[in-house]
């Protein structure tokens, strides 16, 4: 991604010297209503090549000024160059990515029993990363709309291990110890985040424990990635009659669908309902994924439709404890978004549509599972609105 030269987001540089990277301090990221931006963010119609002349936000620029600088100051598990990138040929549209270095290089997942894990704070968690690695703090101004939700400051930090440019952590205050489960606060910083960004494809997301998670320590995820995903315009069907919720229809991977135009009282009811799902799946043990992306209004759309609003994805899925070696690459937020991170050149060469889709589908709830599942859900948000 393209930074402009000139940029004055200085000030989320580390000082040139190592051993004042301690008594730096973490710089604030304060933002406005002004600048969350629901509409008017478009991929280019000649393709991802265009992206880089596209101008950056406030946001994207602070973040990716700084991450780069970290990349080039050696604080990440390897150096993350051009990936090679494929679109697996078929009517999905899986974006395959070859990453030898996540797969061989990233941190092990912790010994995690339960989607409820407490926080352990024996286990690696957030309050031991190296001072460099935050890059600063996202702040929100407390006359936006959604006042009304007590929201944290939020670290922006860097994964060391990324799946793609300008990969980051988004951890709601560390020394809280909070376990892996998702709060209504950190949920509006990613959505509100997504809002900040100028790019199309800054996505973010979230795995519970058994979905993949590898650190019991709340965070989300969020990265840069410069191609379309299907789930951006899947067409859904409502499950309920105020088409609070609706049903993802279309390949990867059958999911619960929930839409906002932008912010205010409906990102505020959107996050009470996601929270409420997702404390439902925690409760029963359910594992689960949650992905964050610009997209269509729920209905018949297409994978061209316009980016109107944010979609916010949740799969209920079997829990996996571990990673699988196996397999061509591990299923959680983005591969049942569409974006696949292989893991050896021979899988990547290899690798097709139908071969995803049944790695995918391992991964999903049986059949009578997923009903049950839906039936509560729906049950639920239909007792919020009462």
């Amino acid at each position: 991604m393209a930074i402009p030269h000139g940029s004055n987001e200085t000030s989320y540089l580390l000082p040139p010297n190592s051993e004042d990277w301690g008594g730096h301090g973490i710089p604030d990221f304060v933002y406005g209503q002004k600048e969350l931006v629901p509409e008017g963010i478009q991929w280019p119609r000649s393709g991802p090549s265009l992206l880089d002349t596209l101008p950056l936000s406030r946001f994207d620029s602070a973040l990716c000024l700084a991450w780069r600088q970290r990349m080039e100051l050696g604080l990440f598990r390897y150096c993350l160059g051009e990936l090679q990138t494929q679109i697996l040929p078929g009517a999905v549209g899986f974006v395959a990515q070859l990453n030898v270095e996540r797969g061989v290089q990233r941190r092990s997942p912790q010994n995690i029993r339960s989607v409820r894990q407490a926080f352990d704070p024996e286990q690696f968690n957030f309050n031991q990363i190296r001072p460099g690695e935050v890059l600063f703090r996202l702040h929100r101004e407390p006359d936006l709309p959604s006042a009304a939700l007590q929201q944290d400051d939020i670290l922006v930090v860097i994964n060391v291990s990324p799946l793609e440019w300008g990969h980051v952590l988004l951890v709601p205050e560390p020394t809280r110890g909070l376990p892996q489960r998702l709060l209504p606060g950190a949920l509006q910083a990613g959505v509100e985040a997504v809002l900040l960004s100028s790019h199309p494809g800054f996505r973010v997301g979230f795995n519970s424990l058994g979905g993949l998670a590898s650190v019991n320590h709340l965070h989300l995820h969020g990265y840069y990635l410069a191609h379309r995903l299907p789930v951006e315009g899947a067409p859904s069907k409502p499950l309920d009659p105020g088409g609070r919720l609706h049903l993802l229809q279309d390949l990867p991977a059958p999911g619960f669908l929930f839409y906002t135009s932008g912010p205010g009282p409906d990102l505020e009811a959107l996050i009470s309902r996601v929270c409420l799902a997702t404390d439902y799946l925690a409760d029963h043990e359910i594992a689960h994924n949650l992905f964050v992306t610009r997209g269509a209004p729920p209905g018949k759309t297409s994978s061209s439709s316009a980016l109107t609003g944010v979609r916010v994805i949740l799969w209920a899925r079997k829990s996996s404890f571990g990673i699988k070696k196996g397999e061509a690459f591990n299923v959680a937020l983005c591969e049942l978004a569409g974006h696949l991170p292989v893991k050896t050149s021979q899988d990547f060469s290899s690798l097709t549509e139908a071969a995803a889709l049944a790695v995918v589908r391992d991964c999903l709830l049986p059949p009578a599972q997923a009903g049950e599942v839906q039936a509560a859900l729906v049950a639920l948000i239909a007792k919020e609105e009462q």
